[in-house]
Parts: C-alpha cells; sequence; structure tokens
C-alpha cells in the first residue's frame, strides 16, 4: 500500500535531543516502521494546516498513493488558534486534497502535555478538543479518522515530541487502523 502522510515535525520525525532539528533514525520514526507500505513522508518541523493546498493536490496527483494519512494541528495551536478554528483550516484541507478522490485518514494529534515547550493551560485544554473537533469533521467529510490523544503516546521533555517509545506506540497503533481498513 502506498501512502502519503502529511504532517508536523512528528510525522517528520524530529528528534528533539538535538539541536538543528535532526530526526530519530529510520528505525524508530513511525513512517518507516509501517509495514508491508510504500510511504512517502511528506512531514514538515513546524508545519500548520496549509492555507495553500495546490502543492499537495499536485504531490498526491504526482504519487497516486492509495491512502492520504493527515495529522497536522499541534502548531496551529502554538500560533494560538482554538480547536474550532483549526477544524475550520483542517476542513478547507481536507476539502481540496479529497479531490483527488484518494482515501483520507485523519488523524488528531495526541494531547500536548506539560513540559519545555508546554506551559499554558489553554494549550493543553484546546489539544483535548481537538480529537472530538476532529471526529465530526472526518464524519461529515465521509473520512476516515482516529484520535492518536487516546493512545498513551509518550512525549519527550517538551510535551510536544513522541520519545522513541512513543513512535513505537503510534506505529503498532496505526498499524490496527491500517489492517481494518478496506481500501
Amino acid at each position: 500500500m502506498k501512502i502519503l502522510c502529511i504532517g508536523d515535525s512528528n510525522t517528520y520525525g524530529y528528534d528533539p535531543r538535538s539541536y538543528l532539528g535532526s530526526r530519530y533514525p529510520a528505525e524508530v520514526r513511525w513512517t518507516d516502521r509501517l509495514d508491508n507500505s510504500d510511504v512517502i513522508n511528506c512531514g514538515v518541523n513546524g508545519m500548520t494546516i496549509p492555507g495553500e493546498h495546490s502543492r499537495f493536490v499536485s504531490m498526491i496527483r504526482i504519487n497516486e498513493p492509495d491512502l492520504i494519512i493527515v495529522m497536522l494541528g499541534t502548531n496551529d495551536l502554538f500560533r494560538g488558534l482554538s480547536a474550532e478554528q483549526i477544524t475550520d483550516r483542517m476542513e478547507r484541507f481536507l476539502d481540496s486534497i479529497s479531490s483527488a478522490g484518494t482515501p483520507v485518514l485523519l488523524i488528531s494529534p495526541p494531547l500536548l502535555q506539560y513540559g519545555e515547550w508546554v506551559l499554558d493551560d489553554e494549550l493543553v485544554e484546546e489539544s483535548q478538543d481537538l480529537g472530538a473537533s476532529y471526529k465530526e469533521l472526518a464524519e461529515r467529510k465521509n473520512c476516515m479518522f482516529a484520535d492518536a490523544g487516546e493512545w498513551d503516546i509518550e512525549m519527550t521533555y517538551d510535551g510536544v515530541h513522541f520519545s522513541p517509545e512513543g513512535h513505537a506506540v503510534f506505529t503498532a497503533r496505526l498499524g490496527e487502523i491500517l489492517s481494518e481498513c478496506i481500501l
């Protein structure tokens, strides 16, 4: 199965122990650990939900994936947007990439946890609201949905990025969902 993954630093595989944006090794990153999958990793550190969609529509048409996985919204929270505003942006993004006719799995990011980068109660609370909001959106848009906020993903000291164990848990839970998908 060919999967195109659109996401932020957790999709990219950012290792927060590095100083200059290095990645975890391939054997740690969830995108490289998915069994029986050809993964195109479009994760970018700091990525928010794109306002300009043509790049992704082109990428989908060129690569012809069997599935698109979208996990974005965390960096939008850091820019001060509410779960409702983020969901509105995600709806416009899903509308544009769905035009290619490829099935989409929308994943609500894991909950933010208190840490070096997360000191604000409002950030934690809005991240808790994102899962329910995305689930409702996925139902309206008739796309698949998973809430990584329910997966008990271990985060690093910063409260934002997956630890190596977090990548392993994310991979296992996503693998369960993909094995249930009928494409």
